[in-house]
């Protein structure tokens, strides 16, 4: 079952150290076949939208006025 998260926490990212930060806040795009190969598309330090493994990343809530700000 897909579940789309706006929002994500990097936690790992292993052969992606200029991509990735850990611990960083990352906006989420939807992509149906990147789910079903347990990937995730994120907006990364490029600016630009990539894939990355989803156990690189815990989906996190945010408050209106932080998605707002973000």
């Amino acid at each position: 079952m897909e579940v789309f998260k706006e929002f994500v926490v990097c936690i790992k990212n292993t052969d992606h150290a200029a991509s990735l930060e850990v611990r960083k806040i990352y906006r989420v795009l939807p992509d149906s076949k990147a789910t079903q190969h347990d990937l995730i598309r994120v907006i990364d330090e490029s600016g630009e939208d990539y894939l990355y493994p989803s156990r690189y990343f815990v989906p996190i809530a945010l408050s209106e006025p932080l998605k707002k700000a973000l």
